[in-house]
């Protein structure tokens, strides 16, 4: 497995306060958005996190806190309350040491130095270099943690940061370059002669690019899974599904709707002759309301949606 060799402090665009890299509370508000009164509340009132203290009492934050910030205003923009976070980021980190434990021994302190490096070459807007590294990261890591751990979160980090000039531009061009590559992936993925599932996504809620690459982490040599176009109509659904004759219809969402999406997937569900089944950010949330419907729910994680989808469709699983 090839390794980065250069120090992460040397190649890393922040500058950390000591060599712990820690951060202070205004450093922090800069890099995420999220003004330092927000900050405490969250610390104080929730508990969401826990940043260490200087003599005089001054906060540091690490990189792990600043993460955790980005994951609690993603879950806050996709309509959770605040005070609701805390429970779902501990599921998810117990979900998570279960897929790192399923991995085997994957160096996560390696996927923010292969970020740094994407870092900079989408800084230089040099196609050539970004593809090199995306290479390195495919010949170093399984498709799963490629796009999971370090290719998506940081087009996701520069989805959410474009307030300075150029950002906007750098994550045009990273995300014009990963939807190239993922459709080159996936069509290489499929056989044509393969069962095929539908995926497509509530209007309005998601990027072309989450769209493709929760097809390829679904996607097996023995099933092809279908992206239907961006704004695809949902009262729609049912006439392109009795053209298709699909094995499923996937719905993926990345937000709550909770006071109405179980309801309209309900509805689309008695219209159809296939399964239909749930994914995304939103399955995780809305898995109990759904508990009582025929909607299965696929979870948010590529691995554990491929193997969902595959026992649903093998009748290992109820809906």
């Amino acid at each position: 497995m090839p390794v980065i060799t250069a120090p992460i402090d040397s190649i890393s665009p922040l500058t950390p306060t000591d060599s712990a890299q820690l951060f202070p509370i205004r450093e922090v508000s800069r890099l995420t958005g999220v003004n330092p009164v927000t900050l405490r509340a969250w610390e104080r009132r929730y508990g969401l996190i826990q940043p260490v203290r200087t003599e005089s009492g001054h906060r540091l934050y690490s990189m792990a806190d600043i993460e955790t910030v980005n994951r609690i205003i993603g879950w806050t923009e996709r309509g959770v309350a605040v005070s609701k976070v805390g429970k779902i980021l501990a599921r998810d980190d117990q979900q998570l040491e279960a897929i790192r434990a399923e991995r085997g021994a994957v160096e996560d302190n390696e996927w923010p130095q292969w970020r740094t490096r994407l870092m900079q070459a989408i800084s230089a807007f040099d196609d050539r270099q970004l593809e090199s590294v995306y290479g390195q990261i495919f010949a170093t890591y399984p498709l799963s943690v490629a796009f999971q751990d370090i290719l998506m979160p940081l087009w996701n980090d520069l989805l959410r940061r474009q307030g300075r000039f150029g950002q906007a531009s750098e994550w045009l061009f990273y995300d014009a370059f990963l939807c190239v590559q993922t459709v080159l992936r996936l069509q290489a993925a499929s056989a044509s002669t393969a069962p095929r599932v539908l995926l497509t996504a509530m209007p309005g809620e998601s990027h072309r690019l989450e769209l493709l690459v929760a097809a390829l982490l679904m996607s097996r040599e023995d099933l092809t899974v279908k992206v239907l176009g961006l704004g695809q109509p949902v009262d729609e659904l049912t006439l392109v599904c009795e053209k298709i004759r699909p094995q499923a219809l996937i719905i993926f969402s990345n937000h709550l709707h909770k006071h109405d999406m179980a309801m309209r997937l309900n509805r689309l569900a008695l219209t159809l002759d296939c399964p239909l089944l749930l994914a995304g950010a939103a399955s995780d949330l809305l898995h109990t309301d759904l508990d009582s419907t025929s909607i299965g729910c696929l979870g948010s994680e590529g691995r554990q949606m491929q193997r969902r989808l595959q026992q649903f469709l093998s009748g290992g699983l109820d809906t």
